[in-house]
């Protein structure tokens, strides 16, 4: 039997509805092996981020060596690297295996606001990171940040993707859950041409580690050989099944259900 194994380079949610919590229980309910190198531990739930406490560099960089030398991932993932020195070491270490299913999720800022990334890292991920990805995976806010563009319509988010693209990275997926619309659209470039995805807004609160969740979905789908579409389409169907199934728990933004796509294929 094949294994297709993905890593997640980011940091802890002790809430267990993002970071590396989310991209391993996404990584497991599509069948792929997660691994994990944790770059910061926080303190938060649904109501917040209490604390924030970064890993050094070197055991960070620690964790990489030690999967890439007996576990070497199909696609890798980052999210929450919080500073310009864990990323640049990151990126390092990802240019130095020849890692090419990479996805990057450029987090930036908590869902209740807590800030997880140096104002300063942003330039780093978009001189580091960004040439060396398959995919990147912001959402609107996001987008802004790294293009420094204001995103008010589709048109807008074509023209911060292209942006994005020309960074350097292969493909970019701009979401859309910060618009407007009653109809939510992801939007997909690979540098010609795009591809929307839509799905109706649903109502809830429940909304913690989409981002992660999201892209932690892509990167299975990578691992197992899919292409970028097909991957992208498979964590669309697994992210809409997440918040339409919400588990309502926690007094704030509570997680998404993380196996409700298994439980609904099952029931199909």
């Amino acid at each position: 039997m094949a294994v297709f194994k993905a890593l997640t380079i980011a940091g802890s949610d002790s809430g267990g509805g993002a970071g590396i919590q989310a991209d391993l229980k996404t990584f497991q309910e599509l069948e792929a092996f997660g691994m994990s190198a944790i770059t910061a531990i926080t303190a938060q739930n649904t109501l917040g981020v209490q604390g924030v406490w970064p890993l050094p560099v070197e055991a960070v960089v620690r964790q990489i060596d030690s999967v890439a030398e007996d576990l070497s991932p199909d696609a890798v993932k980052t999210g929450m690297l919080f500073s310009a020195e864990i990323i640049d070491a990151v990126a390092e270490r990802i240019r130095g295996y020849g890692w090419k299913q990479l996805v990057v999720d450029p987090v930036m800022v908590a869902k209740g606001g807590a800030p997880l990334l140096h104002p300063d890292a942003v330039q780093a991920v978009i001189r580091s990171l960004i040439p060396l990805a398959a995919v990147v995976t912001p959402n609107i806010p996001e987008a802004e940040v790294l293009t420094g563009m204001t995103i008010r319509s589709l048109d807008d988010r074509k023209e911060a993707a292209k942006r994005i693209v020309s960074f350097g990275a292969k493909a970019v997926v701009v979401k859309g859950g910060h618009g407007e619309e009653e109809t939510v659209i992801d939007l997909l470039y690979d540098g010609s041409v795009f591809v929307e995805f839509h799905h109706p807004r649903v109502n809830t609160r429940h909304t913690h580690g989409t981002g992660c969740t999201f892209a932690a979905a892509v990167t299975a789908g990578l691992a197992r050989g899919s292409n970028l579409t097909d991957a992208v389409d498979l964590a669309e169907s697994y992210i809409r099944s997440a918040i339409e199934d919400e588990l309502g728990i926690g007094g704030g933004h509570g997680p998404t259900n993380h196996w409700a796509y298994r439980r609904r294929k099952g029931a199909s």
